[in-house]
């Protein structure tokens, strides 16, 4: 861009060059964002969430000539990656601009201004109950500007730079329009990325410097917060988000659906594609509600009280990550504020996060009425990579166990993505392989919080974590190997031969991470019993350390081996727990496991 020149019209390039440079800005100034994060709840994440929104976009678009095709590229793509309140409103303002805007090449300043300006009820619309002084009246405050004054000017250039003014007074403005910012004398965190896009559109416009751009997408640098005020507390649990694909989808039904469930909703996109944002305590219950109404593409539940506690609330100073397969209960992992990337489930091309939109009750209830068998995906690099970089914003390092990586490819997305957060913030972030899956690596993960409620340190944590692999057993009573099978997790000639014989096998995880037969029996008591036995053998051997019972929606069996084992160990299990729905596609109803640890 020639920035002596007068800019009458803006092309594909131009745009795409000038949200490149808006997003520059806005990811440099994330930090920020997060610190005076207030409305509407102080989980200190604005700034990451508009972040990972941008950065979506950022990868999905490329230069076009058209103006046209890049405003629909950058609407859809923002739509898709859209994460949070801001960042859902954001997107269906992009939305809007798209929608509002012909299939031209380049556009003049009276268009554009006309397509600002009809784009500001886009977002309105999808807010279900708008609140003045938030991000919704600096763009509403800035598009009156441009729309009011764009006659007056014949260079967007001077036109953005004089809309500067607009913006920055409604910004200000935020701190007294809204209670809860007056009370803490910050401006709104959304409202405030919204200029910290504009400045950098700004910038760009007057210098064209379009080298320093390209730079953006080859470096995405994390941005660690200055550290985050403790400005309130919470309503809801998680912040919740969908992606719904269907034809002539309705959004006020869509609204009536969820309106009972929660607060903060937005729900933007088209009659093809919506997204939806609200902040709920009841995930599962509101997933399984939205199935009638379309197909559910994507959805994600963040953790809100986690990510207040610590940012406000951190009992230690390293984090503790591992993956939804990890069966552990609740109260513990709250207590030890464990942080469980959930595992994709998939029935269908609906999909579902494990343990957080779908639980075990409702899994087994579809896995009867479904007509797909349901799959299983690990979690993408994206999703460790947005954890791990909002942990190493608050932690000093980070240690993660997850399944067992000859099953699953999370343990490689958690190390790909450990590397590079390591690599961008300094902080160290230690990743293992637990070759175990359900309480086994439920049994490792407590061992290592354990560890850190006691003060060690880091390297000497990470030392141990082998060895507490190494004493770690998971003994399976498999009722059929049907959905091993079906899994691919056994091949077909050998779930045949059980079938026909009636073998249920008992199952175990080797050293190396590779399940093997241990054992089998010809009726599902004499396993049971098996197992109870195979147990008191090694643990007449070694001193024990802790045990758990898991159990696959046959509760009464888990039971009625709980009792068993409290006569060999003379002492209770830890819990006595349903196995994740992710575990539960692979083992199938009516599965039994004893994991225990050694010292």
């Amino acid at each position: 861009m020639d920035n002596s020149s007068k800019l009458a019209y803006l092309d594909g390039k131009g745009l795409y060059y000038s949200f490149l440079a808006g997003a520059r800005s806005l990811l440099d100034g994330q930090g920020e964002l997060n610190k005076i994060n207030v409305f509407p709840v102080p989980d200190a994440d604005t700034g990451s969430n508009m972040a990972s929104t941008i950065r979506t976009i950022i990868e999905s678009i490329s230069p076009a000539s058209s103006y046209k095709q890049t405003a629909d590229a950058i609407a859809a793509a923002a739509l898709i990656g859209a994460r949070g309140n801001s960042g859902v409103i954001f997107a269906q303002f992009l939305y809007g601009l798209s929608n509002e805007t012909r299939d031209v090449e380049k556009i003049s300043l009276q268009a554009f201004a006309e397509s600002v300006n009809r784009s500001v009820q886009y977002m309105y619309e999808a807010v279900a109950n708008p609140v003045e002084g938030t991000m919704l009246s600096v763009i509403r405050d800035w598009a009156d500007y441009i729309y009011s004054n764009h006659s007056y000017f014949d260079d967007f250039k001077k036109l953005i730079a004089s809309s500067m003014d607009a913006a920055h007074e409604s910004l200000v403005a935020t701190a007294q329009r809204m209670r809860q910012l007056t009370h803490v004398n910050v401006v709104d965190a959304g409202a405030k990325g919204f200029v910290l896009f504009l400045e950098g559109i700004l910038e760009f416009i007057k210098t064209g410097n379009v080298r320093a751009l390209r730079s953006l997408l080859e470096s995405d640098p994390v941005v660690l917060p200055v550290g985050s005020d403790d400005h309130g507390s919470l309503t809801y649990r998680f912040c919740t988000e969908a992606l719904i694909k269907g034809e002539s989808l309705d959004k006020d039904k869509l609204r009536e659906i969820v309106r009972g469930f929660g607060d903060s909703m937005v729900i933007a996109g088209s009659s093809k594609t919506l997204r939806l944002h609200i902040h709920t305590d009841d995930p599962q219950k509101l997933f399984e509600e939205l199935r009638s109404f379309g197909t559910l593409i994507f959805q994600k539940a963040d953790d809100m009280q986690k990510q207040y506690e610590i940012a406000h609330h951190r009992k230690w100073k390293i984090a503790l990550v591992a993956d939804s397969s990890c069966d552990l209960p609740q109260d513990l992992i709250d207590f030890y504020q464990i942080h469980l990337v959930p595992i994709n489930l998939f029935f269908g091309e609906n999909h579902y996060l494990d343990k957080v939109t779908i639980h075990p009750e409702q899994f087994y209830r579809m896995l009867d009425l479904e007509e797909h068998f349901p799959r299983s995906a690990q979690p993408n690099d994206k999703a460790f990579e947005n954890l791990y970089s909002h942990l190493a914003s608050h932690y000093d390092s980070i240690i993660a166990v997850h399944v067992v990586g000859k099953l699953s490819g999370t343990l490689h997305s958690s190390l790909m993505a450990a590397e590079r957060i390591s690599r961008e913030t300094g902080k160290k972030i230690s990743v293992f392989d637990s070759r175990n899956v359900s309480g086994g690596l439920g049994l490792t993960v407590l061992k290592i919080a354990r560890s850190i409620e006691e003060g060690k340190e880091h390297d000497e944590i990470a030392a141990h974590i082998p060895q507490w692999v190494d004493k770690t057993r998971l003994l399976v009573s498999v009722r059929t190997l049907k959905y091993l099978v079906r899994g691919g997790r056994v091949t077909k000639m050998k779930g045949f031969l059980a079938n026909l014989l009636h073998m249920h096998p008992i199952i175990s995880f080797d050293k190396e991470g590779k399940i093997y037969m241990l054992e089998k029996t010809f009726t599902m008591k004499s396993n049971m019993q098996r197992v109870i036995q195979l147990a008191k053998d090694e643990l007449s051997r070694q001193e024990l350390d802790e045990y758990m019972i898991l159990h696959a929606h046959c509760e009464t069996d888990a039971r009625w081996m709980a009792d068993q084992m409290v006569e060999v160990t003379g002492r209770d299990p830890l819990a006595v727990m349903d196995i994740s729905p992710v575990i539960g596609v692979h083992a199938g109803p009516g599965s039994l496991a004893v994991a225990f640890m050694v010292k």
